[in-house]
């Protein structure tokens, strides 16, 4: 199995391509990556906003700015931040995975839902379209069964680490990821490993995801990133993927 993206080929999978931790403190490097992005010929993406960050008017106009750009804006939970730190399994995924950003994990399952009615209720504030897509922190559900997202909640799908699921019909499709956050040394390995398997999953799937995180382009696997993206060049969005879509 190689580690490396290999050439495009004409039965490449439609790619879902979204920029990870929309806030205040990282619209001038995600605006740079967009820019990036679109020298590739990639675009529009999906943008996984912060709501629950320090947002100035001028950051909202910025914001509004990208969304008029054709760019689709997804809540991405409410502040990005664990109040704390939970029992042995959010311990351990802070500790393998998700470091103290997992804010679903420290919730219980109405504390999940009042944060989640939270998050839309801030896009409509601020003048933008209810977003279709949720995607809590490190894409990590916590305490709340899939029945109760259908039955009370705000959105009308959900992306978790193994794939989406679509509010409205229950139906659960599991979605092969690319990501590409290689920020430490550790952490190069186990995702060029981690990359390897999914990209050959994506072929049966007829769709992969792309996770974008703000500094991605300057870590490691930039290279990996830029020939992943010329390689699953068919972009698509998530609407795509739903029923009838």
């Amino acid at each position: 199995m190689s580690l490396s993206p290999a050439l495009a080929s004409p039965s490449d999978p439609l790619s879902l391509v979204s920029v990870h931790d929309v806030m205040p403190e990282t619209l001038t490097v995600i605006e740079r990556t967009l820019e990036t992005l679109s020298s590739l010929n990639v675009g529009p993406v999906t943008l996984l906003v912060v709501p629950g960050r320090d947002w100035s008017a001028a950051d909202l106009t910025r914001l509004h700015a990208l969304a008029q750009q054709g760019h689709e804006l997804a809540a991405h939970g409410w502040r990005h931040q664990a109040e704390r730190i939970g029992g042995l399994y959010h311990r351990l995924h802070a500790l393998f995975l998700s470091r103290t950003v997992a804010e679903h994990l420290a919730l219980d399952a109405d504390g999940i839902m009042a944060l989640l009615k939270r998050s839309q209720d801030w896009f409509i504030q601020q003048g933008f379209p209810p977003p279709a897509l949720y995607v809590p922190p490190a894409w990590a559900m916590g305490a709340i069964t899939r029945a109760r997202l259908s039955a009370e909640g705000p959105f009308a799908r959900y992306e978790v680490f193994g794939g989406i699921y679509e509010a409205a019909t229950q139906e659960w499709r599991p979605t092969p990821m690319l990501g590409y956050e290689a920020d430490t040394p550790a952490r190069v390995l186990p995702l060029k490993l981690w990359n390897a398997l999914n990209r050959r999953r994506a072929r049966a799937a007829e769709v992969i995801r792309i996770g974008i995180h703000p500094h991605d382009l300057d870590y490691a696997l930039a290279g990996d990133l830029k020939a992943d993206l010329k390689r699953f060049d068919r972009c698509g969005d998530y609407a795509q993927r739903s029923p009838g879509g």
